[in-house]
């Protein structure tokens, strides 16, 4: 198994203080801990893309483009890149300058997000999510590997023999399809014979499975090897502690106050309480055995080669503790147990002329 912790920058007050980061402070916790992360061997950091508080995600590739300059190893995911509202001509800029500063380590993670905050935003409707994704997908696709492109669609402006600068550093950016709630997600990532990063988030472990055996099945209609598909799985919260009871009373006031904001109630989680979550959802509270416990299940049910979860909410102090517990008591286990290939080599670079 391998390992990515990233953050969607939500800067909540905190729940036991009631103090709220400045916006300065945040993005230097963010950055932190991408550094804590690389120090104590997860192979990836993201960072998430939201438009409206409590978030301050509204610009991945600027703030990767920091976390690129503070670290030297770990690789770098945008979780989610939503190219649903996205200029795939800008997005093709900006993430193949990251590309270069970051000496490839870029992987990008694409999906319509989850918030319709964002569909106002960028003048397109909720309706339109899936075909302006699908569109905007295969002309980021066409900008990254083809010169001089000539294109016409419905969600930008015309292309007459464009060629997008700079050109990405690797040969090929590698790119996920993040996967939530459609199939027509699952699908795009099939056609094109992509790895899918399941959110497992906000619902029983039942509607996710559905999801990663439909991208399977789909691989194998598009003449793909389903054997090898690469899954990547995501946590959302994380609190270790020695006991479950213990872990519970200390997350409690987080969780809570989470539940509370309109981002999570878009989300129609069905549980109804901490406790329903951490039985019937993927929240990761409790002890370090009981944690591994229940990712081997998931792992059992969708197969996934990489983990992520966030710390996001807690308090920093609370942040290091619970990154360094888990990368200390939780990561050892599941990688001896669930051995990975994804991330074994090195990111395939173009020459030094690009």
């Amino acid at each position: 198994m391998k390992f990515a912790l990233f953050s969607l920058m939500m800067n909540l007050p905190n729940a036991l203080s009631g103090e709220s980061l400045t916006t300065r402070q945040k993005f230097e916790n963010v950055l932190k801990q991408a550094e804590l992360a690389e120090e104590l061997g997860f192979e990836a950091y993201g960072v998430g893309e939201r438009h409206g508080a409590p978030f301050l995600s509204s610009s991945p590739p600027v703030v990767l483009t920091a976390i690129a300059a503070r670290t030297s190893k770990i690789r770098l995911l945008t979780t989610v890149t939503v190219l649903s509202v996205l200029d795939p001509v800008r997005v093709a800029e900006d993430y193949a300058t990251l590309d270069h500063l970051s000496d490839g380590r870029l992987e990008l993670i694409i999906g319509k997000g989850n918030d319709p905050r964002h569909y106002p935003l960028f003048g397109i409707t909720e309706d339109e999510q899936w075909e302006s994704m699908a569109e905007r997908y295969a002309l980021l696709k066409q900008l990254w590997t083809e010169e001089n492109v000539t294109w016409e669609g419905r969600y930008r402006p015309p292309l007459n023999e464009v060629t997008t600068q700079p050109r990405p550093f690797q040969k090929s950016i590698p790119i996920w399809h993040g996967s939530a709630s459609s199939q027509l997600s699952t699908e795009l990532a099939a056609k094109y014979g992509e790895p899918i990063f399941s959110s497992n988030t906000f619902h029983p472990q039942a509607k996710y499975k559905a999801l990663i055996d439909h991208y399977r099945e789909r691989l194998a209609y598009y003449g793909h090897d389903p054997s090898q598909a690469v899954v990547g799985s995501g946590f959302g919260s994380l609190y270790l502690a020695n006991t479950s009871e213990e872990a519970i009373k200390r997350y409690r006031p987080y969780y809570d106050a989470f539940r509370s904001t309109a981002s999570a109630q878009h989300n129609n989680s069905p549980f109804r309480d901490l406790e329903d979550n951490i039985a019937n959802g993927p929240v990761l509270v409790g002890s370090s055995e009981q944690v591994i416990e229940k990712i081997l299940n998931y792992h059992a049910a969708y197969g996934h080669q990489v983990v992520s979860i966030s710390v996001d909410g807690l308090t920093e102090a609370e942040q290091r503790e619970q990154v360094e517990r888990f990368a200390s008591e939780v990561m050892p286990v599941l990688r001896r147990e669930l051995p990975s290939t994804v991330w074994e080599s090195k990111p395939s670079l173009v020459h030094a002329a690009n």
